[in-house]
């Protein structure tokens, strides 16, 4: 689950990479959530929490409160990233407003970051 988790995570921040560059900044936020929505599940699985259909809610509370806050295996700096990237997800999905460069922009460097830290923690020889 860990290591499916991880290729599902990777698979999509590559697809946000692509619909970034051909400039479809929505697709490009949205699959940039889900980068790191499944690293996320991915990071709490090495850490023994898991819970079934990975309601977004409870992996946003258990990556920060618990993996972040309470154990401080990540950095504090990716404490907001989920809240804040699923906010621009829905804003792509869901509203008629356009996803702007500099926003899809944002998301994908953060969605870089946010998996890039957890790929090199569970990754770690």
């Amino acid at each position: 689950m860990i290591q499916e988790f991880l290729q599902k995570a990777e698979e999509n921040l590559r697809i946000a990479r692509v619909a970034f560059d051909q400039t479809a900044y929505n697709a490009s936020v949205n699959r940039s959530y889900y980068a790191s929505f499944q690293a996320a599940i991915s990071a709490l699985a090495a850490e023994g929490l898991k819970k079934k259909g990975h309601p977004h809610d409870w992996v946003q509370a258990q990556f920060s409160g618990v993996l972040i806050r309470q154990r401080k295996i990540y950095s504090s700096a990716l404490k907001s990233y989920l809240v804040d990237m699923l906010e621009q997800r829905e804003n792509a999905d869901y509203s008629e407003m356009m996803i702007s460069k500099a926003d899809a922009r944002l998301q994908l460097k953060q969605a870089t970051e946010f998996v890039t830290s957890i790929v090199e923690r569970i990754q770690q020889p």
